[in-house]
């Protein structure tokens, strides 16, 4: 029975409500069942139960999960009498998946079923109409293993399809990706070749530049001196008795505008 003093927030006890509302149907179910007598309307029942069990199966999950949502919220002691609980609803529902067992067995319909995760338990396979092995003569299981074969054989080609399709597709993007590196390394190939034209320009136009100045000084100093030579030239032909400017070298004096005749004194 559920312990009364268990702290749920209102989610958990609308599960666990469910719960235990699904396991006394479970138990009604069950004793119901012992007084079917007809196989089919006990193959029926059972149907009925197992879709209970199911939904145990989920509403436990559910629950589950809403304790590791609240763990860290609860204290350690709530958070023990739930997993407690839980442990509690697990055993519930293994106690009538057994119970359902029994009852499959002495029907004559064997089952595979499972129980998986936190019920840790078994769930029971939906199809009540799966013919067993037992029940299948030896020509019928060499035809079933024959088709079961024939179509594992069909996978596995297809299967080997999709690898070689897979493998030709990998190496057509390894070449197509080999072309494109390549294509980069040469395109990075010609950046370097441009840039360093680029820098070998710019040196040659800065040594141009700096050339087209100095021609323009000394073509400057040497109009100024042909400026000055001639300054000198028309001075001295204009006032040629100016002392203060030197004769230009290679230039004649001036000659004197009139002669003086000397005459000598004879006695």
């Amino acid at each position: 029975m559920a312990n009364l003093d268990l702290q749920m927030n209102p989610q958990m006890e609308q599960i666990h409500g469910e719960i235990r509302d699904n396991f006394r149907a479970l138990a009604n179910g069950f004793q119901k069942l012992d007084k079917i007598k007809d196989s089919n309307r006990q193959s029926k029942q059972l149907e009925e139960l197992t879709g209970r069990m199911r939904e145990c199966k989920r509403l436990i999950k559910e629950f589950d999960r809403e304790i590791k949502d609240e763990e860290s919220k609860n204290p350690p002691e709530v958070n023990k009498q739930l997993n407690d609980e839980k442990q509690s609803l697990i055993k519930e529902l293994n106690s009538y998946v057994a119970l359902r067992k029994t009852y499959m067995s002495s029907l004559g319909n064997k089952r595979v079923e499972l129980f998986e995760g936190g019920a840790g338990a078994t769930d029971p396979t939906a199809d009540d109409n799966v013919q067993m092995a037992s029940a299948m003569s030896n020509q019928e299981l060499i035809n079933a293993g024959t088709k079961t074969m024939d179509e594992t054989d069909q996978a596995i080609d297809r299967s080997k399809q999709v690898v070689a399709q897979t493998i030709e597709v990998g190496t057509q993007t390894a070449v197509t990706l080999k072309g494109q590196t390549e294509q980069m390394g040469r395109i990075v190939n010609e950046l370097d070749t441009i840039q360093f034209s680029i820098k070998k320009a710019s040196q040659l136009v800065k040594e141009i530049g700096r050339q087209v100045a100095t021609d323009r000084c000394i073509m400057l100093f040497l109009f100024l001196i042909v400026c000055g030579v001639i300054a000198i030239i028309i001075v001295k032909i204009v006032n040629p008795n100016n002392k203060s400017i030197r004769d230009i070298p290679g230039l004649a004096p001036p000659a004197p505008t009139a002669r003086r005749l000397l005459f000598s004194k004879t006695e």
